[in-house]
Order: structure tokens, then C-alpha cells, then sequence
């Protein structure tokens, strides 16, 4: 089924969605992607620059990468460690998610949309959902990290899977996941000032 072939716009749907869900999880999308370039190479068209991405070897990989990050989240004090190296691995993630679906396009415009749609949309989701996860940290002793945690993940599922099978929807989602970031990025400072001026005027 080569629903994606020869098509710019859906194949950047179908980038940018992905891109997105890696700034939940860095790997589980290039997971899924590999996986679906694998089992079903007809139904996506990968790069011809980045086709080992579809091979075995990258699948595996991918996997194991994905277990050991999603596992990592769940150990306390480990997940804001791995806050501090998720932005900049997130949008490399979403640099290479674009950069990997597109390919009716040249190789200096494929990686300069890559990096705008696909690295700046996954560096922002990650940055504010880190974020979130500091204040979880500081209001709740880490108990509520769980949760944050948790829908990180299974918003990097949900992404990854419309994005493969419903691109244009998965798209439709980012761009409103996108706006919902930037509220919520608002609302994070604001509470965070809050907290740091109260611990101010306490130590006073």
C-alpha cells in the first residue's frame, strides 16, 4: 500500500506527527517507525539516505532503547536526570523522524524543514513536559511524577500509532498539542515563581 508515496505533504504529516510524540519519549517513535518500515515497507517510504532504519539491526536497537528509557522514568530522581539530556536528544529525535519520511525533496530542504517542523516541535513538547516534571518533583516529593510519567508515555503510543495510520490527524494533534504546550509552558513559570518567592520570603 504505498498510501504515502510521492506525497510531500503527507509524508511531512506523517514526520511532524512522530516528531511530536518524541518529545513524550525520544525512542518509541523511531521505534514504531522502523518497526512499520520493516514489516510493512510498502505502506511507508523511508529516505533512501536513512533506509537502514528499517533494517533489523536498527529495530532492535530502537527497542531496546525504548524499554530501557520508558523503565528509566519510572526510577526516582533518574527521570529528572534524564530531563537534563531529553530536550537536545528529543530534537535530534524529531530532526531525524522528518528527515527520515520525507522524500520527494532535497537533501538541504529535507533536513532544514526537519529541523524547523520536526526538532522544534519535539524540543518544545519535551522542554515543557521536563518542566512539568521539576514542579511534580517539588510540590509532591516525586509521588506525582508517576502520573506524569505515565502519560507521557502512552501520549508517545497514541502519537505514534495515529501518526502511521492516520498521518493527517496525527498532524492535527500536533499543531493542537502545540498551542496546549505553550498555555501550559505559561502556567508552569508562573506556578514555579510562585514557589520560588514563597520559599524566598520564608527563608526571610
Amino acid at each position: 500500500m504505498d498510501f504515502f508515496t510521492g506525497s510531500t505533504v503527507l509524508s511531512l504529516f506523517l514526520g511532524v506527527g512522530l516528531a511530536a510524540a518524541s518529545g513524550f519519549r525520544v525512542f518509541l517513535p523511531l521505534f514504531f517507525l522502523s518497526l512499520t518500515a520493516n514489516i510493512a515497507g510498502n505502506y511507508i517510504e523511508i529516505n533512501e539516505n536513512l533506509l537502514w532504519v528499517g533494517s533489523w539491526p536498527a529495530l532492535i536497537t530502537l527497542g531496546v532503547a525504548m524499554v530501557v528509557e520508558i523503565g528509566a522514568y519510572y526510577i526516582p530522581f533518574v527521570d529528572n536526570m534524564l530531563d537534563t539530556i531529553s530536550v537536545p536528544l528529543a530534537a535530534i529525535a524529531g530532526t531525524f523522524a522528518v528527515s527520515a519520511t520525507l522524500v520527494d525533496m532535497n537533501e538541504v530542504a529535507t533536513w532544514a524543514l526537519a529541523i524547523i517542523t520536526g526538532g522544534g516541535t519535539a524540543a518544545a513538547i519535551s522542554s515543557t513536559t521536563a518542566t512539568a516534571r521539576a514542579v511534580s518533583t517539588t510540590t509532591t516529593g516525586g509521588l506525582g511524577n508517576f502520573l506524569v510519567n505515565t502519560g507521557e508515555t502512552v501520549g508517545a503510543l497514541f502519537l505514534s500509532i495515529t501518526a502511521i495510520v492516520i498521518a493527517p490527524l496525527a498532524f492535527i494533534f500536533a499543531v493542537i498539542l502545540l498551542f496546549v504546550v505553550i498555555k501550559v509552558w505559561k502556567r508552569v513559570k508562573k506556578r514555579t515563581s510562585e514557589i520560588i518567592n514563597h520559599s524566598t520570603s520564608n527563608a526571610e
